[in-house]
């Protein structure tokens, strides 16, 4: 069933339906509460807009740098156009409900570029799990330090990240998580990875994820600044790190929804919430969806361009053409 999906979506067509159809639900993921992002965005002011959109742009190449480090720890050192490409457009995948677009998307698409699908597949699998990791340390070691003194109520169902975060820590052990992926694989019929994660590629890819979901972080502490913070600016951008990485996790783990729509939107607007309100986190909450949306969309759309105008001039040039 798999295989004859990815070779349905080697043909042109196809591909172009897939990039109309992911377009056009990630709009309408924002289209469909337009009223209210439009009152949530005349409560913004320009440069705070401009600086929260920029940290979301960083936000998504920083976890395609993530993802780069791992396919190339496991063999296949794309440059960064074509990886720029591979990522940002198949990440459009994460609109479509389910969680076998991003994959089938991204392997496809890496074919293009001699990677085998397993491989693709496999680094895929293994960014997400160093995204995982790293949102769970930074709940565990940045939220309590915004809450510390704090009468907060309600928050205890969070204690199952207590349990999360050493076991996604034992997962990326290469001793580990080698074997389990070599497992995967045979259950799919696909032959082992030539080449094994290693500790270098696992920190060069966590150090990279790290430095995303601070740059989302910050996103959500430069839009919490324009609608006023009641904490200390400290536990405000340590309840908005630690905050939206909590609610990235949540959003992850309630797969059939697109891109974690709905179950991430409410903690983390419970969580900002707790220095701003529930009108301002309700602002918050939708201007960091607008603009994430925005984000991807116009790095995959960038990718496609540059990679357009990449092909171009090779067909103009005389000689073999790179990659």
């Amino acid at each position: 069933m798999l295989n004859r999906l990815l070779g349905v979506l080697r043909s042109p067509v196809l591909r172009v339906g897939f990039l109309v159809l992911a377009l056009v639900l990630a709009v309408g993921y924002v289209w469909r509460d337009r009223s209210a992002i439009a009152d949530a965005w005349s409560r913004l002011d320009a440069g705070s807009v401009v600086l929260a959109g920029v940290l979301s742009l960083a936000n998504v190449a920083l976890s395609g740098a993530s993802w780069r480090a791992v396919l190339g720890d496991l063999g296949s050192r794309l440059p960064w156009r074509a990886a720029a490409r591979v990522f940002f457009v198949g990440q459009l995948g994460r609109y479509i409900p389910g969680t076998v677009f991003q994959f089938v998307a991204q392997a496809e698409l890496a074919r293009d570029h001699g990677v085998p699908r397993r491989r693709t597949g496999s680094a895929l699998a293994v960014a997400l799990l160093v995204s995982m990791t790293t949102a769970s340390l930074l709940v565990a070691g940045v939220l309590p330090i915004a809450l510390h003194g704090r009468d907060i109520r309600g928050w205890e169902w969070t204690g199952w990240l207590r349990w999360l975060t050493p076991l996604l820590l034992v997962l990326l052990v290469p001793r580990v998580i080698n074997p389990l992926l070599t497992f995967l694989l045979r259950i799919a019929r696909q032959d082992p990875l030539e080449h094994p994660v290693t500790w270098r590629g696992l920190l060069s890819a966590a150090a990279w994820a790290m430095a995303s979901w601070v740059a989302v972080g910050l996103q959500v502490f430069v839009l919490s600044q324009a609608v006023g913070v009641a904490w200390p600016t400290g536990s405000a951008l340590a309840l908005a790190i630690g905050g939206y990485a909590l609610a990235w996790i949540v959003g992850f783990l309630v797969v059939l929804a697109p891109a974690g729509a709905g179950a991430r939107e409410l903690v983390l607007g419970a969580v900002v919430a707790l220095a701003t309100g529930s009108g301002a986190a309700t602002v918050v909450v939708l201007g960091s969806r607008v603009l994430l949306t925005l984000a991807d969309l116009l790095l995959a759309f960038g990718a496609l361009a540059g990679h357009r105008f990449s092909a171009a001039g090779r067909s103009r040039t005389p000689g073999p053409a790179e990659d």
